[in-house]
């Protein structure tokens, strides 16, 4: 059997002949040390079913959805497009406008680490790329204090020039290339702007501010992950205005690193938590108790859960309101059979006499003394048990107070951390506290992940969404298992993008069974529903995803194993009230994906029922293409007949009222 082509032989034919179709972990009991199972039995007060964090209608709710869907919908914005797949032969001539972390490049004046090379990588790379790069970061007054290279921006772009050996030209007065000689340009390929944190516009996220500062730049990469968890116009505003918004490899490196984090492959799981401010961090919690196979606290957190177990613990040390969230997380360790841990003994500095400490039983009193960090008999404890884990989070501070001199515990801690990292135990180490405390010896590297900045893994445990990585372009989370999805994934494709009910693309199916068909809608409830009735059907030449096709487009199509023959987008939504969003799906990037995968003498057929926004879809398609797409026949002033012989639903509701469609079919030559 020939398998149908869709393309036009003429403007007048018809457009084809349709063929119709007839284990658990369980660890050692201790006493004094293990607190899960029977041992939370003695509790008085029980957590009611619906102050558990999820409820069961949310679990049967998103068991359905799973059903007619691959993707994790609550971390799938993780997954951004980023420098090292964007095709290199479209940076060549492009402004890019880069974000770098100003603490990265300024915070290790003496040896450069791992993350700095990674930063100056991506500058490095898009100079040799021959894009015009233009630099812009932010440095506070602590970071100016204490480093001389940022005393002025003349100094700062000095110290870049040094790193990248390559000159950087600094810019004075307000962001944007308007201020830019074109003439210094062609001699110098890196522009470095002034100070954001010295205009007000940065941290509110103005959006004239924003058009300001991506004023000339076509595609923007951000390099400064640890400001992931702010709306700032440097990292989120700027994406409105850049045709392309990128992870550059630095972001890149840190955004994986931070999906290891809830990654449960490795088990057992324990997380060493600790700092303080239990109420603020009980999502969080939440989150790391759902994951792993043991719980340590430390720090002042650890007062709160030997407080919901029952322990005496003095009254200052208590935060108020959180005593019902360390139930809660209790009775879920409870059942999920996952031991909590807590310290023994503490470090203690006397009130009455500061120079005088002494290890202190933490259940015992407490009274007349401070607690400082932990104690010997708390990090046997942990020594003991590590060897019985394969992953280990250590996030959060030992300590109980900031005296300096008491920082034995997190000390030993972190060296009983690195010996399991060379002990194919893989080790992440969240925050300051945790990261310092490595004492690594001349010539030898630590197997331990680290983030410097604990902020933003806090708030992606307590499952927020980073405003910094959900604002860069989306990559599709995996690969569509084509030759499950379709009964023949090598017959020609038709994607509808902006698929909506499906009614136009389960009619096309139905006729047209030498094709297969992927309908690709933002709006997952539609897309669930769709899927529901295929599988009704048992169509399978028929198949839709839930996804943003104007940035995932590339990701999914270029999978297929067969051609692409035909791309349809049918009355998007125009705003008016907007002007910059009212054709918000056919963007840039889009257009470049669809000419490029789609085959020779492929089709793009555009319809809308507001004449403006098909003249406005057929312009970009038009110019964004680079000649390779061109109009197709006579469109008769956009006043042609459907070619398909099958209406969308929105199509039959406007000529049913006797409006007119306005169409248009584009051909890549």
């Amino acid at each position: 059997m020939q398998g149908c082509n869709f393309q036009l032989s003429s403007s007048r034919s018809p457009w084809l002949e349709p063929r119709m179709s007839s284990i658990g972990f369980q660890a050692a009991t201790h006493r004094g040390y293990f607190l899960g199972g029977s041992g939370l039995c003695r509790l008085k007060c029980r957590v009611q079913c619906s102050q558990l964090w999820q409820s069961t209608s949310l679990v049967n709710n998103q068991k359905e959805k799973d059903r007619y869907s691959c993707i994790d919908q609550s971390t799938s914005y993780l997954h951004v497009q980023s420098l090292r797949n964007f095709p290199t032969g479209k940076l060549c001539g492009e402004v890019v406008m880069v974000r770098l972390d100003s603490a990265l490049l300024l915070g290790h004046l003496g040896p450069c680490t791992f993350s700095l090379e990674r930063a100056l990588l991506t500058i490095k790379y898009l100079y040799k790329a021959r894009a015009k790069v233009i630099i812009v970061t932010s440095w506070d007054t602590t970071l100016q204090s204490n480093n001389p290279e940022v005393k002025s921006i003349d100094s700062f772009a000095e110290y870049l020039s040094s790193l990248l050996q390559v000159e950087v030209i600094p810019v004075d007065g307000g962001p944007g290339l308007t201020s830019f000689k074109k003439e210094e340009w062609v001699q110098n390929s890196i522009i470095l702007f002034e100070n954001l944190l010295n205009f007000r516009g940065e941290v509110a996220n103005c959006n004239d501010f924003s058009q300001k500062l991506a004023s000339g730049a076509t595609i923007f990469v951000n390099d400064s992950f640890s400001l992931s968890h702010k709306i700032l116009a440097s990292t989120v505003g700027i994406t409105r205005f850049c045709y392309a918004s990128l992870a550059g490899f630095h972001f890149d490196e840190e955004l994986t690193r931070l999906i290891k984090i809830t990654d449960t492959t490795r088990h057992p799981y324990i997380a060493i938590v600790g700092g303080g401010n239990f109420l603020r961090k009980a999502p969080a919690l939440r989150m790391l108790i759902s994951l792993c196979d043991g719980l340590f606290f430390v720090g002042k957190l650890s007062f709160q859960i030997m407080k919901g177990l029952g322990m005496p613990v003095p009254s200052q040390f208590i935060e108020r309101n959180a005593i019902m969230e360390a139930l809660q997380i209790i009775q879920v360790a409870r059942d999920r059979n996952v031991p909590i841990y807590y310290p023994t003994d503490l470090w203690c500095l006397n009130n009455d006499n500061c120079g005088t400490s002494r290890v202190v039983n933490s259940a015992g009193q407490l009274d007349g003394w401070t607690p400082a960090d932990i104690g010997p008999s708390t990090l046997e404890k942990i020594s003991s048990i590590i060897p019985l884990y394969k992953k280990i989070l250590w996030i959060g501070s030992t300590k109980y107070d900031l005296a300096e001199e008491f920082s034995v515990g997190a000390t030993q801690l972190g060296q009983i951390l690195e010996k399991a990292s060379f002990d194919s135990c893989e080790v992440i180490l969240v925050g300051n506290a945790a990261c310092n405390t490595l004492r690594r010896k001349t010539g030898s590297s630590s197997q331990c992940i680290e983030f410097k900045n604990a902020t933003v893994v806090w708030e992606f445990l307590k499952g927020r969404i980073l405003p910094g990585i959900a604002a860069l372009d989306k990559r599709y989370p995996y690969r569509i298992p084509w030759s499950t999805v379709f009964c023949d994934s090598t017959l020609p494709l038709v994607v509808d993008i902006g698929s909506g009910n499906g009614l136009f693309l389960f009619e096309m199916a139905k006729r047209y069974e030498c094709s297969n068909f992927l309908g690709l809608e933002m709006n997952e409830k539609l897309v669930i529903r769709c899927l529901q009735g295929m599988a009704l059907y048992e169509k399978r030449n028929l198949y839709f995803v839930s996804t943003n096709a104007t940035s995932t487009f590339h990701s999914i199509v270029s999978s297929y194993p067969g051609r692409l023959s035909l791309v349809t987008i049918q009355c998007p939504n125009p705003d008016f009230n907007k002007e910059q969003n009212r054709w918000r799906m056919v963007r840039r990037m889009l257009v470049e994906a669809v000419a490029d995968l789609l085959q020779t003498n492929g089709q793009v057929y555009l319809q809308s029922d507001v004449e403006s926004v098909l003249l406005g879809m057929k312009e970009q398609f038009l110019s964004y293409s680079n000649g390779q797409l061109v109009v197709d026949g006579d469109d008769c002033g956009h006043r042609m007949e459907n070619p398909f012989g099958v209406a969308s639903d929105w199509e039959r509701h406007v000529l049913a009222r006797g409006a007119p469609m306005y169409r248009t079919m584009l051909r890549k030559v």
